[in-house]
């Protein structure tokens, strides 16, 4: 699967977890240069705390449009230091 935004790919693995729709990376499979630390973090009753970083391609920004689950609840345990993709990434394989 390949995560890409903006044109450019930004993860790639045949290792992804699906869960609510959404594919989630093993960390090592998202390029660190295009992620911006953000100070957002929600709660979900399932999954638990999430973080959020900002999506840095070429100079445009995706405000929150990664997020990871580090200390996810038992139910969530297959995503922990995953990351996922929201709006406006597309996900393909």
């Amino acid at each position: 699967m390949k995560a890409i935004w903006n044109g450019t790919v930004v993860a790639d693995s045949d290792d992804t977890v699906v869960m609510d729709g959404n594919h989630y990376f093993p960390a090592a499979a998202v390029d660190p240069k295009f992620l911006l630390s953000s100070n957002t973090k929600t709660m979900c009753s399932v999954k638990g705390q999430a973080t959020y970083f900002t999506l840095f391609v070429d100079g445009d920004a995706l405000p929150d449009g990664v997020w990871t689950y580090a200390e996810p609840r038992e139910a969530a345990a297959a995503i922990k230091g995953r990351l996922a993709f929201g709006r406006g990434v597309r996900v393909e394989g």
